[in-house]
């Protein structure tokens, strides 16, 4: 899950960076809502978390531009404006939730879950292809019941696949998921990454789950499971992609 922090709040983005953190989000943070609309345009983010009193612009302008824009990122905003007309001009221009401060951190990290869940189309925690669960809540893995360790960096390229079931992931796109455009490697790493993750979902007894789609990227299918479309990120139509929500 990566998330977009918007505040130039010092105390402020550090209680909400822990809070975000503790959910195992892959988070990057702006000060100011010029920032926070161009990168949303650029990048995937799969949730964005907002003041409303920001140095450059308020709250307000930032979603009335990225849905004007077509920017579909589920926004939370995080103000301590709250009035119910904060709220209630929040909501009418775009905003998907709204948490006044001071927040509870366990309160904001489910919110946000569940913000990203429903933008995906999905109603449970658990991701099922096959044998294969991904539990995005805990961020574990398991085939035929039994935990299958994995690394940060190889949990969150089965976690991107797994919520773009059935559609090509580009190298690329990988690299954005895990470090943001920040010190990026040589993309090859992909390829070391994607390898170690086959062997161990493999020595699991989940077989080859992830295809390679030579010169494109890679995907992950399975055919004849019930099928769930997945949000923004995916093509209309995923009736015979095979994905199961368990």
């Amino acid at each position: 899950m990566r998330v977009l922090l918007v505040d130039n709040d010092v105390q402020a983005v550090t209680t909400t960076q822990r809070a975000l953190k503790s959910t195992g989000a892959v988070l990057e943070h702006v000060e100011t809502g010029e920032e926070a609309f161009q990168l949303a345009k650029r990048y995937d983010y799969d949730a964005l978390v907002m003041d409303l009193i920001l140095p450059d612009t308020d709250g307000y302008e930032v979603i009335r531009r990225l849905r004007w824009s077509s920017v579909g990122v589920p926004i939370l905003v995080l103000s301590s404006l709250t009035r119910p007309q904060a709220k209630v001009k929040a909501f009418s221009l775009g905003a998907d939730d709204f948490l006044a401060r001071p927040f509870d951190d366990a309160e904001l990290g489910a919110r946000i879950q569940a913000l990203v869940r429903r933008s995906k189309g999905l109603s449970h925690s658990r991701i099922g292809l096959g044998s294969t669960v991904l539990d995005m809540d805990s961020n574990i893995v398991t085939v035929h019941g039994k935990t299958v360790h994995l690394t940060e960096k190889e949990y969150r390229i089965l976690e991107l696949l797994f919520l773009r079931s059935g559609s090509i992931v580009a190298k690329e796109s990988f690299l954005n998921h895990l470090y943001g455009g920040n010190d990026e490697p040589d993309i090859k790493i992909i390829d070391v990454f994607v390898c170690k993750l086959r062997r161990k979902l493999s020595q699991a007894g989940a077989g080859d789950v992830i295809t390679t789609v030579w010169g494109r990227g890679y995907i992950v299918r399975d055919v004849g499971a019930a099928t769930h479309a997945l949000g923004r990120a995916m093509p209309p139509d995923l009736s015979s992609q095979g994905v199961a929500l368990v």
